[in-house]
């Protein structure tokens, strides 16, 4: 359940940030669909994060979040700001184009502000309540 927001950057591409909880995290299997872009200048990790909420994580081979704010824990991930054309290869990979995953609004807040409101992820989001 990632959400996503839109900034420029000094290159005018258009950033979207996205909040990654599952395989998709640094040193876990699918981590190069990140590591590819932030190599080539299109991503960039902006720390570790937690929901605001808790939400239901479900734990398998495929780990994906249910959409069910308020129950479940709060889950940790990493944030990244990607340009759109780092989103196809997670895109892909989460089935968001054939409805396996929905990309959703979340608020996370940094990791080492928990205290703090946190950071809505606006809709175009992508990230790991859709995703791994």
């Amino acid at each position: 359940m990632d959400n996503t927001s839109e900034h420029v950057s000094n290159k005018e591409s258009r950033q979207t940030l996205i909040f990654v909880y599952g395989t998709l995290k640094r040193g876990l299997s699918n981590h190069c669909l990140m590591t590819d872009p932030i190599a080539r200048d299109d991503a960039v990790f902006l720390g570790n994060h937690v929901t605001l909420q808790p939400y239901p994580l479900v734990h398998g081979e495929v780990p994906y979040l249910i959409n069910l704010p308020g129950r479940g824990r709060r889950v940790r991930g990493e944030l990244y700001s990607v340009t759109d054309r780092s989103l196809a290869s997670p895109d892909e990979l989460e089935g968001v184009a054939v409805g396996h995953y929905e990309r959703l609004p979340i608020r996370v807040v940094s990791e080492a502000h928990r205290g703090c409101r946190g950071v809505l992820l606006e809709p175009d989001p992508w990230g790991d309540i859709v995703g791994n």
